[in-house]
């Protein structure tokens, strides 16, 4: 019964992580991409693709660690 517990612990540790991490770097990544579009307007559809493609990453960080996690309560 102890080592259940310790699974959901480790799980929820590991959702709340990956979910604060996603948070802090979609707000860093926007940020970001806000003054480099202010300080240069003409390079807005270059930014706005390396946006994209780093929000994609940073979202499948945040899947990986929530499929892990329902893998540590589910098995």
């Amino acid at each position: 019964m102890e080592i259940e517990g310790i699974r959901i612990l480790a799980a929820a540790i590991m959702l709340s992580c990956a979910g604060v991490s996603t948070a802090i770097g979609f707000a860093m990544l926007g940020g970001k991409f806000l003054e480099g579009a202010a300080r240069q307007p003409e390079m807005v559809p270059v930014l706005q693709t390396k946006l994209f493609i780093i929000a994609g990453l940073l979202d499948a960080f945040s899947a990986i660690a929530a499929v892990m996690g329902l893998l540590l309560i589910f098995t």
